[in-house]
């Protein structure tokens, strides 16, 4: 252990603070800053337009439900940890964060066809119940399905306006303004690939690693920490081993999310195990076991995949298939192997106060999460 690391650790435990704690703190403070700036829009447009309440109103609900909220708190603490002290700055940038997250989940479940989110109904699906229980005419589906688009670019909008509020100074503006949209840019590609590869099938390991990267590691972890970072005017040494700790740690983020598809529970996942099989999503997780499996059996996981209709006893074998050829254990060490990667990044990086104990904790929540 490093001489920095065993003296960020000890000054968390002389605070009294952890990362559980940490994460509490902001969570708190973000919600209740971003329910009532998002609440004022509501009502200016509500007074604008009474007929919107019900899309400004939902958004407000989906942004209510219980989250992690780890993004935005990346993009502050890592503000923190580079010496960032000014409020006005960091967090209309964490909040613009989390509602680019928002407008991405609605998004991502109508493309998945998925019914919950966070344990409740996927937006598209309140529109069509909405539709449904008034009795309207058309296509009740449809009808959720188009909201829900709207819905999500509405929060993007919000999004960007949040964002461009911040006091940022001047000398940093060009390149967080860099940093954002890019994330904004990756993300969108990242899903397009993925949604290929359900198709296809056919991607080498390298393949689906880069789609990692790009649909999940560097917008969960890598770029929000990168923003944080910039927005205080970090060293180039810091900021480059900050980006190599955030790639790293976003790769293991979405793997063991991956892992958590197939082998979690509702509770953690907050969603049904086995959705993510029955949607077809082709994982590393996946392709491993594919390799391994004996003819017969790999055609057992490729009919399960992308069946909707698919029954608790067949995702049951699935994973009895997966865990049996080694493929799930092949993943828990590529995901050590990452985090050992990000710890040494984050050990090489300037950082202090309770903004390095988030990122030090952070790897060990990881460690910590059910596979």
């Amino acid at each position: 252990m490093s001489v920095e690391k065993a003296g960020r650790r000890q000054a968390t435990q002389e605070a009294g603070t952890d990362f559980g704690e940490l994460l509490v703190s902001f969570r708190d403070r973000l919600e209740t800053d971003l329910m009532a700036w998002v609440e004022a829009k509501r009502l200016a447009t509500r007074a604008e337009l009474a007929e919107a309440d019900e899309l400004t109103g939902v958004l407000s609900e989906f942004l209510a439900r219980d989250g992690k909220r780890l993004r935005p708190a990346l993009v502050y603490y890592s503000y923190r940890a580079c010496g960032g002290n000014s409020e006005p700055v960091v967090m209309p940038v964490a909040m613009a964060v989390e509602l680019l997250h928002t407008y991405l989940l609605v998004h991502d479940d109508i493309m998945d066809h998925a019914k919950t989110r966070r344990g409740e109904p996927a937006v598209h699906v309140l529109f069509s119940d909405l539709h449904r229980g008034r009795g309207w005419h058309g296509d009740s589906s449809h009808f959720g399905t188009s909201v829900g688009i709207l819905l999500g670019d509405l929060a993007e909008s919000y999004a960007v306006e949040l964002y461009s509020s911040s006091e940022m100074s001047e000398a940093v503006r060009a390149d967080v303004r860099q940093c954002f949209s890019t994330m904004c840019q990756e993300v969108i590609v990242g899903q397009y690939l993925e949604m290929t590869a359900g198709y296809r099938r056919n991607l080498t390991e390298a393949e689906l690693l880069r789609i990692l990267q790009m649909k999940s590691g560097r917008y969960s972890v890598e770029r929000p920490v990168q923003l944080g970072a910039l927005l205080a005017g970090a060293s180039r040494n810091t900021l480059d081993a900050l980006t190599r700790y955030g790639a790293r740690l976003g790769e293991a983020f979405q793997l063991q999310d991956d892992l958590l598809g197939m082998f979690g529970d509702v509770e953690t996942v907050g969603k049904p195990v086995g959705e993510d099989l029955a949607e077809g999503k082709y994982t590393i997780l996946i392709h491993s076991a594919l390799e391994k499996l004996s003819p017969a059996d790999r055609k057992t996981v490729e009919s399960a995949l992308g069946n909707a209709e698919l029954r608790e006893q067949e995702v049951t074998e699935v994973q009895r298939l997966i865990e049996g050829v080694g493929a799930r254990q092949q993943v828990v060490e590529m995901i050590d192997t990452r985090l050992q990667a990000a710890e040494q990044a984050l050990d090489e990086a300037e950082v202090t106060g309770p903004g390095a104990s988030f990122l030090e904790g952070l790897m060990e929540y990881l460690r910590g999460r059910e596979r």
